[in-house]
């Protein structure tokens, strides 16, 4: 017989450990990275960089979007942030396919998706979809190319 689900109080949901990191292979660096997904507060911050007051009106700031996640979700081993938020443009020059290897681990982990991206841009007058990340890469969990179990190969 199955046991009944636990009901949660407020001190078990605030002492529980919810935000994942994975081990991510970026092949266009020849390394990996650790990717932690985003808290609430930090995915609500993040989406409101999708946006910037001009006067009166909101619009759409969706420039170096994927960089902006990156820079918020590569963790060291002790789970500091590697990037500061100011990073985010010299992170933006590098190449958009080891950014979206990360971007894709990282969109996943925070719980969000293309689509939330997408109905942003709609919502602030993008509807063509412009400037919207790519999809995301496929992830195994099976190790690949001789890779522990706890890493992602991403090709």
């Amino acid at each position: 017989m199955t046991e009944p689900p636990v009901l949660l109080g407020r001190d078990a949901i605030l002492a529980a450990e919810d935000v994942e990191t994975e081990t991510v292979f970026v092949p266009q660096w020849g390394g990996s990275v650790t990717v932690r997904g985003l808290s609430g507060r930090e995915r609500n911050d993040y989406e409101a960089s999708m946006a910037e007051q001009r006067g009166k009106k909101l619009v759409p700031n969706l420039a170096n979007l994927t960089a902006k996640l990156v820079v918020r979700c590569v963790v060291n081993a002790d789970g500091t942030r590697v990037f500061k938020d100011t990073d985010a443009n010299a992170l933006g020059e590098k190449s958009g396919a080891a950014l979206e290897v990360i971007a894709g681990v990282a969109r996943r982990l925070s719980g969000l998706r293309d689509e939330d991206d997408e109905e942003a841009q709609a919502e602030m007058g993008e509807g063509d979809g412009g400037g919207s990340p790519t999809a995301s890469p496929s992830t195994s969990d099976a190790p690949s190319n001789g890779s522990s179990p706890n890493v992602t190969a991403v090709s």
